[in-house]
Protein backbone atom coordinates (compact mmCIF):
# COMPACT_ATOMS: atom_id res chain seq x y z
CA UNK A 1 0.00 0.00 0.00
CA UNK A 2 1.01 3.35 -0.82
CA UNK A 3 2.46 5.97 1.60
CA UNK A 4 -0.85 7.76 1.85
CA UNK A 5 1.56 11.05 2.85
CA UNK A 6 3.77 11.43 -0.18
CA UNK A 7 0.63 12.70 -1.93
CA UNK A 8 0.77 15.75 0.13
CA UNK A 9 4.18 16.25 -0.47
CA UNK A 10 4.32 16.41 -4.43
CA UNK A 11 7.19 18.26 -4.98
CA UNK A 12 10.77 17.09 -2.82
CA UNK A 13 12.82 20.50 -3.83
CA UNK A 14 10.94 23.50 -2.17
CA UNK A 15 12.92 25.58 0.04
CA UNK A 16 12.37 29.18 1.11
CA UNK A 17 15.44 31.94 -0.47
CA UNK A 18 15.66 33.83 2.54
CA UNK A 19 19.92 34.44 2.46
CA UNK A 20 21.06 36.38 5.58
CA UNK A 21 24.11 37.21 4.15
CA UNK A 22 26.02 39.08 7.01
CA UNK A 23 23.70 38.53 9.49
CA UNK A 24 25.88 36.27 11.75
CA UNK A 25 24.03 37.65 14.64
CA UNK A 26 20.61 36.21 14.16
CA UNK A 27 20.09 32.66 15.57
CA UNK A 28 19.99 30.16 13.70
CA UNK A 29 16.97 28.56 15.58
CA UNK A 30 14.89 31.23 14.67
CA UNK A 31 16.13 30.87 10.82
CA UNK A 32 15.74 27.47 10.57
CA UNK A 33 11.81 27.79 11.92
CA UNK A 34 11.37 30.22 8.79
CA UNK A 35 12.75 28.26 6.71
CA UNK A 36 10.55 25.55 7.51
CA UNK A 37 7.32 27.91 7.07
CA UNK A 38 7.99 28.78 3.83
CA UNK A 39 8.88 25.39 2.34
CA UNK A 40 5.19 24.04 3.44
CA UNK A 41 4.01 27.16 2.46
CA UNK A 42 4.97 25.98 -0.98
CA UNK A 43 2.63 22.94 -1.48
CA UNK A 44 -0.27 25.81 -2.50
CA UNK A 45 1.65 25.70 -5.20
CA UNK A 46 1.51 22.22 -5.50
CA UNK A 47 -1.74 21.82 -4.87
CA UNK A 48 -3.55 25.12 -7.18
CA UNK A 49 -5.85 23.90 -10.32
CA UNK A 50 -3.31 24.56 -12.58
CA UNK A 51 -1.68 21.29 -11.48
CA UNK A 52 -4.45 19.32 -11.19
CA UNK A 53 -5.24 18.39 -14.21
CA UNK A 54 -1.64 16.08 -13.73
CA UNK A 55 -2.81 12.36 -12.83
CA UNK A 56 -1.97 11.08 -9.60
CA UNK A 57 0.41 7.83 -11.91
CA UNK A 58 1.73 10.82 -13.67
CA UNK A 59 2.45 13.09 -10.44
CA UNK A 60 4.09 10.39 -8.79
CA UNK A 61 6.26 9.17 -11.07
CA UNK A 62 8.04 12.81 -11.14
CA UNK A 63 8.54 12.01 -7.49
CA UNK A 64 10.82 9.29 -8.18
CA UNK A 65 11.94 10.21 -11.26
CA UNK A 66 13.16 14.21 -11.70
CA UNK A 67 13.79 16.75 -8.98
CA UNK A 68 10.57 18.96 -7.50
CA UNK A 69 9.71 22.28 -8.54
CA UNK A 70 11.23 25.17 -6.56
CA UNK A 71 9.09 27.68 -5.08
CA UNK A 72 10.07 30.86 -2.93
CA UNK A 73 8.09 33.29 -1.14
CA UNK A 74 9.44 36.52 -0.67
CA UNK A 75 9.30 38.97 1.77
CA UNK A 76 8.69 42.72 1.77
CA UNK A 77 10.99 43.51 4.52
CA UNK A 78 12.32 46.76 5.78
CA UNK A 79 10.84 49.95 8.13
CA UNK A 80 7.66 51.97 7.44
CA UNK A 81 8.04 55.54 9.02
CA UNK A 82 4.97 58.08 9.27
CA UNK A 83 4.46 61.14 10.65
CA UNK A 84 1.33 62.84 11.32
CA UNK A 85 2.04 66.63 10.36
CA UNK A 86 -0.04 69.77 10.57
CA UNK A 87 -1.47 69.29 6.93
CA UNK A 88 -0.36 66.47 6.06
CA UNK A 89 0.62 62.26 7.01
CA UNK A 90 3.92 61.66 5.29
CA UNK A 91 4.39 57.68 5.09
CA UNK A 92 8.59 56.79 3.75
CA UNK A 93 9.95 53.09 3.54
CA UNK A 94 13.21 51.91 3.76
CA UNK A 95 13.80 48.13 2.72
CA UNK A 96 15.82 45.71 4.57
CA UNK A 97 17.51 43.24 2.05
CA UNK A 98 17.02 40.03 3.92
CA UNK A 99 17.24 38.14 1.09
CA UNK A 100 18.06 38.66 -2.70
CA UNK A 101 14.47 38.98 -4.13
CA UNK A 102 13.45 41.29 -1.00
CA UNK A 103 10.32 43.69 -2.26
CA UNK A 104 10.32 47.10 -1.06
CA UNK A 105 7.31 47.98 1.26
CA UNK A 106 5.79 50.38 -0.19
CA UNK A 107 3.01 52.03 0.01
CA UNK A 108 -0.65 51.62 -1.82
CA UNK A 109 -2.98 54.17 -2.28
CA UNK A 110 -6.58 52.95 -1.30
CA UNK A 111 -8.66 55.84 -2.23
CA UNK A 112 -10.59 57.54 0.32
CA UNK A 113 -7.34 59.42 1.59
CA UNK A 114 -5.93 56.01 2.87
CA UNK A 115 -2.70 54.55 2.32
CA UNK A 116 -1.68 50.56 2.90
CA UNK A 117 2.11 49.13 3.37
CA UNK A 118 2.50 45.68 3.40
CA UNK A 119 5.12 43.81 5.32
CA UNK A 120 5.95 39.85 5.39
CA UNK A 121 4.94 37.48 2.42
CA UNK A 122 4.13 39.40 -0.29
CA UNK A 123 5.26 37.37 -3.28
CA UNK A 124 4.94 33.65 -3.84
CA UNK A 125 6.24 32.49 -7.15
CA UNK A 126 8.00 29.24 -8.70
CA UNK A 127 10.81 30.49 -10.48
CA UNK A 128 11.29 27.15 -12.23
CA UNK A 129 7.71 28.01 -14.33
CA UNK A 130 8.23 31.69 -14.16
CA UNK A 131 4.32 31.39 -12.56
CA UNK A 132 3.35 34.59 -10.10
CA UNK A 133 1.13 32.50 -7.19
CA UNK A 134 0.51 36.07 -5.73
CA UNK A 135 1.31 39.36 -5.27
CA UNK A 136 -0.43 40.64 -2.13
CA UNK A 137 1.11 44.15 -2.06
CA UNK A 138 -0.41 44.91 -5.92
CA UNK A 139 -4.31 43.14 -4.76
CA UNK A 140 -4.42 45.50 -1.57
CA UNK A 141 -6.13 47.58 -3.50
CA UNK A 142 -9.22 44.82 -4.49
CA UNK A 143 -8.91 42.74 -0.82
CA UNK A 144 -12.46 43.86 0.64
CA UNK A 145 -14.27 41.33 2.59
CA UNK A 146 -17.70 41.05 3.87
CA UNK A 147 -17.99 42.45 7.42
CA UNK A 148 -21.24 41.83 9.93
CA UNK A 149 -19.86 44.21 12.41
CA UNK A 150 -19.40 47.99 13.03
CA UNK A 151 -15.69 47.45 12.91
CA UNK A 152 -12.28 47.83 15.04
CA UNK A 153 -12.41 51.78 15.69
CA UNK A 154 -12.09 52.48 19.65
CA UNK A 155 -13.33 55.65 19.60
CA UNK A 156 -16.83 56.37 19.27
CA UNK A 157 -16.38 59.61 17.86
CA UNK A 158 -15.33 57.75 14.16
CA UNK A 159 -18.09 57.01 11.84
CA UNK A 160 -19.81 53.54 11.73
CA UNK A 161 -18.39 53.36 7.73
CA UNK A 162 -15.18 53.96 7.64
CA UNK A 163 -14.51 51.73 10.78
CA UNK A 164 -16.23 48.88 8.79
CA UNK A 165 -14.41 50.00 5.89
CA UNK A 166 -10.73 49.07 7.59
CA UNK A 167 -12.56 46.66 8.84
CA UNK A 168 -13.01 45.06 5.67
CA UNK A 169 -9.71 45.70 4.14
CA UNK A 170 -8.78 43.39 7.05
CA UNK A 171 -11.53 40.53 6.22
CA UNK A 172 -10.21 40.55 2.93
CA UNK A 173 -6.55 40.27 3.71
CA UNK A 174 -7.42 37.25 5.68
CA UNK A 175 -9.51 35.44 2.90
CA UNK A 176 -6.94 35.98 0.28
CA UNK A 177 -4.01 34.45 2.55
CA UNK A 178 -6.77 31.84 3.74
CA UNK A 179 -6.50 30.83 0.04
CA UNK A 180 -3.00 30.22 0.29
CA UNK A 181 -3.02 28.70 3.60
CA UNK A 182 -5.76 26.23 3.28
CA UNK A 183 -3.48 23.68 1.15
CA UNK A 184 -0.93 24.11 4.02
CA UNK A 185 -0.86 20.04 5.87
CA UNK A 186 3.30 20.14 7.12
CA UNK A 187 3.65 21.00 10.74
CA UNK A 188 4.78 25.26 10.63
CA UNK A 189 6.73 26.34 13.10
CA UNK A 190 6.90 30.18 13.74
CA UNK A 191 8.98 32.37 16.26
CA UNK A 192 6.50 33.08 18.62
CA UNK A 193 6.48 37.42 17.61
CA UNK A 194 6.80 36.54 14.02
CA UNK A 195 3.39 37.19 12.10
CA UNK A 196 3.18 36.12 8.57
CA UNK A 197 2.37 39.02 7.44
CA UNK A 198 1.25 43.14 8.62
CA UNK A 199 -0.63 45.64 7.13
CA UNK A 200 -0.04 49.01 7.91
CA UNK A 201 -3.05 51.41 7.28
CA UNK A 202 -2.80 55.36 7.41
CA UNK A 203 -5.39 57.74 6.52
CA UNK A 204 -7.71 60.14 7.18
CA UNK A 205 -11.64 60.12 8.35
CA UNK A 206 -14.34 62.45 8.00
CA UNK A 207 -14.88 64.86 11.42
CA UNK A 208 -12.15 62.71 12.99
CA UNK A 209 -8.94 63.24 11.56
CA UNK A 210 -5.58 61.15 10.90
CA UNK A 211 -5.26 57.97 11.79
CA UNK A 212 -2.21 54.93 11.87
CA UNK A 213 -3.86 50.86 12.27
CA UNK A 214 -1.68 48.04 12.54
CA UNK A 215 -3.08 44.81 11.18
CA UNK A 216 -1.06 41.26 12.19
CA UNK A 217 -2.19 38.31 10.24
CA UNK A 218 -0.98 35.12 12.10
CA UNK A 219 -0.98 31.42 11.37
CA UNK A 220 -2.99 28.41 13.12
CA UNK A 221 -3.44 24.57 12.74
CA UNK A 222 -5.07 22.03 13.90
CA UNK A 223 -3.56 18.22 13.93
CA UNK A 224 -6.31 16.06 11.19
CA UNK A 225 -4.18 13.05 11.67
CA UNK A 226 -0.23 11.91 11.87
CA UNK A 227 1.69 14.78 10.17
CA UNK A 228 -1.38 16.18 8.40
CA UNK A 229 -2.50 19.83 9.55
CA UNK A 230 -5.58 22.14 8.96
CA UNK A 231 -3.84 25.19 8.69
CA UNK A 232 -5.68 28.63 9.21
CA UNK A 233 -5.45 32.69 8.94
CA UNK A 234 -7.69 34.14 11.97
CA UNK A 235 -8.78 37.59 11.19
CA UNK A 236 -6.09 40.12 12.09
CA UNK A 237 -5.25 41.70 15.55
CA UNK A 238 -5.84 45.45 15.07
CA UNK A 239 -4.29 47.64 16.69
CA UNK A 240 -4.22 51.51 16.59
CA UNK A 241 -1.35 53.74 17.16
CA UNK A 242 -2.36 57.15 16.14
CA UNK A 243 -3.94 59.16 17.52
CA UNK A 244 -2.16 58.78 20.30
CA UNK A 245 -3.27 58.03 24.31
CA UNK A 246 -3.70 61.59 26.00
CA UNK A 247 -1.20 62.67 27.32
CA UNK A 248 1.57 60.80 24.37
CA UNK A 249 3.43 62.32 22.64
CA UNK A 250 2.53 63.69 19.13
CA UNK A 251 5.59 62.25 17.23
CA UNK A 252 7.36 59.74 14.67
CA UNK A 253 5.45 55.72 14.11
CA UNK A 254 7.54 53.35 13.11
CA UNK A 255 7.18 49.48 12.25
CA UNK A 256 9.96 46.95 11.38
CA UNK A 257 9.90 43.37 9.65
CA UNK A 258 11.31 40.99 10.00
CA UNK A 259 10.37 41.85 14.09
CA UNK A 260 13.75 40.41 15.22
CA UNK A 261 15.56 42.85 13.37
CA UNK A 262 15.41 46.08 15.20
CA UNK A 263 17.20 48.39 14.76
CA UNK A 264 17.27 51.91 16.58
CA UNK A 265 14.00 53.81 15.44
CA UNK A 266 14.07 56.70 14.01
CA UNK A 267 12.36 58.70 16.87
CA UNK A 268 15.18 57.06 19.23
CA UNK A 269 18.16 58.50 16.99
CA UNK A 270 16.87 61.94 17.09
CA UNK A 271 16.41 61.44 21.59
CA UNK A 272 19.54 60.25 21.66
CA UNK A 273 21.43 63.01 19.63
CA UNK A 274 22.43 61.21 16.70
CA UNK A 275 25.70 62.84 15.70
CA UNK A 276 25.13 62.49 12.05
CA UNK A 277 21.41 64.48 12.47
CA UNK A 278 22.80 66.85 14.60
CA UNK A 279 25.59 67.65 12.50
CA UNK A 280 22.38 67.88 9.69
CA UNK A 281 20.90 70.14 12.04
CA UNK A 282 23.41 72.22 13.04
CA UNK A 283 23.96 74.77 9.90
CA UNK A 284 20.05 74.82 9.33
CA UNK A 285 17.82 76.17 11.88
CA UNK A 286 14.77 74.85 9.96
CA UNK A 287 15.93 71.23 10.24
CA UNK A 288 16.85 71.83 13.81
CA UNK A 289 12.84 73.17 14.90
CA UNK A 290 11.75 70.10 13.15
CA UNK A 291 13.83 67.81 14.92
CA UNK A 292 12.86 69.43 17.94
CA UNK A 293 9.09 69.59 17.35
CA UNK A 294 9.20 65.36 16.72
CA UNK A 295 11.60 65.09 20.44
CA UNK A 296 8.96 67.03 22.05
CA UNK A 297 6.01 65.42 20.58
CA UNK A 298 4.82 68.18 18.77
CA UNK A 299 4.83 66.91 15.03
CA UNK A 300 1.03 68.30 14.79
CA UNK A 301 3.05 71.83 14.71
CA UNK A 302 4.72 71.04 11.65
CA UNK A 303 4.60 72.38 8.26
CA UNK A 304 4.62 69.15 5.74
CA UNK A 305 6.85 71.07 3.67
CA UNK A 306 9.47 71.55 6.99
CA UNK A 307 8.92 67.74 7.31
CA UNK A 308 9.69 66.64 4.15
CA UNK A 309 12.67 68.29 3.52
CA UNK A 310 13.96 67.09 6.63
CA UNK A 311 12.87 63.05 6.81
CA UNK A 312 14.11 62.95 3.37
CA UNK A 313 17.54 64.10 4.52
CA UNK A 314 17.18 61.98 7.69
CA UNK A 315 16.38 59.07 5.79
CA UNK A 316 19.32 59.06 3.65
CA UNK A 317 21.10 59.17 6.90
CA UNK A 318 19.60 56.31 8.54
CA UNK A 319 19.27 53.78 5.48
CA UNK A 320 22.01 51.95 4.69
CA UNK A 321 24.03 52.71 1.09
CA UNK A 322 21.98 51.38 -2.01
CA UNK A 323 18.92 50.22 -0.10
CA UNK A 324 15.80 51.17 -1.97
CA UNK A 325 13.37 54.15 -0.57
CA UNK A 326 9.82 55.45 -1.14
CA UNK A 327 8.32 58.67 0.31
CA UNK A 328 4.27 59.28 0.03
CA UNK A 329 2.06 62.08 1.20
CA UNK A 330 -1.59 61.67 2.28
CA UNK A 331 -2.88 65.10 1.73
CA UNK A 332 -6.62 65.69 4.42
CA UNK A 333 -7.44 67.73 0.96
CA UNK A 334 -6.27 66.30 -2.08
CA UNK A 335 -5.40 62.79 -1.23
CA UNK A 336 -1.99 60.74 -1.88
CA UNK A 337 0.68 61.60 -4.10
CA UNK A 338 4.22 60.57 -4.26
CA UNK A 339 7.58 62.30 -3.08
CA UNK A 340 9.79 59.71 -3.72
CA UNK A 341 8.30 56.57 -5.71
CA UNK A 342 9.63 53.45 -5.70
CA UNK A 343 11.74 51.92 -8.54
CA UNK A 344 10.80 50.45 -11.57
CA UNK A 345 10.92 46.51 -10.65
CA UNK A 346 12.48 44.50 -13.26
CA UNK A 347 10.28 42.14 -15.55
CA UNK A 348 9.81 38.67 -14.43
CA UNK A 349 10.92 36.30 -17.19
CA UNK A 350 7.60 34.34 -19.37
CA UNK A 351 7.80 31.35 -18.84
CA UNK A 352 7.75 31.72 -23.14
CA UNK A 353 10.60 31.59 -24.79
CA UNK A 354 10.23 34.62 -27.06
CA UNK A 355 10.17 34.18 -30.96
CA UNK A 356 12.89 34.89 -32.83
CA UNK A 357 12.13 37.63 -35.35
CA UNK A 358 13.70 35.18 -38.26
CA UNK A 359 11.38 32.39 -37.64
CA UNK A 360 9.33 31.02 -40.40
CA UNK A 361 5.47 32.24 -39.66
CA UNK A 362 2.12 31.69 -41.63
CA UNK A 363 3.22 35.20 -43.81
CA UNK A 364 6.48 34.74 -43.86
CA UNK A 365 7.58 30.72 -44.30
CA UNK A 366 10.61 29.72 -45.15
Amino acid sequence: MADRRSDYWPFENVWYRRSMGDRLNSSLHRRSQFRTFVCLAAIFFAMSPMLLFLSQAAASQQRQDTPGDEIVANLSAGRVIIAVVKDAILIATIENPVEPQTRLPTPVDLGSRRTGVFLGAVEWTSPASHVEIARLDRELPQLHGQVASAGPHLQQAAPDAEASDIDSVGHGVAERLNQIAKNLHGKITLPPNEPVAELILADYVESYGPEIWQLTFTLQQAIQREDYYDTHVPLPQYRQFWPPEKGQPHTLVEFQYPPEDLAPSLIDRLRKNDPAIDKLCSTDTKMRDVRDRFVRGESNKILAVDAIQFLRAALNIVASPNTRETFASINAETGFSWILKPPVEAPRPSAQKERPPEAPSLLQPH
